[in-house]
């Protein structure tokens, strides 16, 4: 990995892009390198949660690598996009396993969209996010004209992307586009303690749950019969005879 850490400690991988002369910018090997260490974390049995977060105390990622793509062909433009979104952005949100984004200094364009394709976002208070792609004659190319409407509705949405313009984690918050805003001492402690809570409880269940979220969100996919689909699955697992027991029995469930 040339450009990534990747470090494992009480079951929460922190997954780092560590290319901080670059603002951690996404290029097509740390895209590559990303997907690669979310496959790993994602079947890795020590592996919780996954916290995602950029290297420095200046940018989570500061955007796509504009230099790969500036001479790009319409064909590979659209070839760019497909790519990213199939292993980076998409496998992020449909990951079994929850990923937080730790949102530290600017996540713009390629940036921001990857912390918007993880389950939710902590974010440090100096953070500042946006999608300026339509300033460079573009348009956002890793989901993030879909998956910003979604958290913040079609009007801030276009209100953002179409100006171009950076937010303040305030703003952000606000937004209800991250869930949390603290320093940036605290941020990673934060995101560690909010994964201690979610490791209280069943992984099976957690990833039957992001399933059954994410089906609200997919066109033709009724969310509510994925739903009942996933909550009757549930009942075969060994997680639902802990929980349940353990309930029964008055002591806390073991999973």
């Amino acid at each position: 990995m040339n450009n990534i850490l990747v470090a494992t400690e009480n079951k929460i991988t922190t997954i780092t892009i560590n290319r901080p002369n670059k603002l951690n910018a996404l290029n097509k090997e740390t895209i590559a390198e990303l997907s690669q260490a979310i496959d790993t974390a994602e079947d890795n049995e020590n592996t919780r949660v996954i916290i995602l977060t950029g290297s420095g105390e200046k940018a989570f990622v500061a955007g796509a690598d504009i230099a790969e793509f500036a001479d790009f062909s319409p064909e590979q433009g659209k070839e760019l996009a497909a790519h990213g979104q199939d292993i980076l952005f998409n496998k992020v949100e449909n990951c079994s396993k929850p990923v937080i984004a730790a949102v530290n200094g600017f996540a713009l364009g390629g940036g921001l969209e990857l912390a918007m394709s993880a389950h939710f976002r902590i974010a440090s208070d100096n953070a500042r996010v946006g999608l300026p792609e339509v300033s460079l004659g573009v348009i956002p190319g890793y989901g993030g004209t879909q998956r910003l409407p979604q958290l913040v509705g079609k009007g801030r949405a276009m209100e953002m992307i179409m100006t171009a313009g950076m937010i303040d984690a305030a703003t952000a918050h606000s937004y209800g586009l991250v869930n949390h805003v603290v320093t940036q001492d605290e941020l990673i402690s934060t995101c560690e303690k909010i994964a201690g809570k979610i490791m209280r409880n069943s992984p099976v269940a957690i990833g039957a749950a992001i399933d059954a979220v994410n089906a609200g969100y997919i066109d033709g996919v009724d969310g509510y019969q994925a739903e009942i689909d996933c909550f009757g699955a549930s009942f075969g697992t060994d997680d639902f005879k802990e929980g349940t027991t353990a309930f029964l029995e008055k002591r806390k469930a073991e999973f």
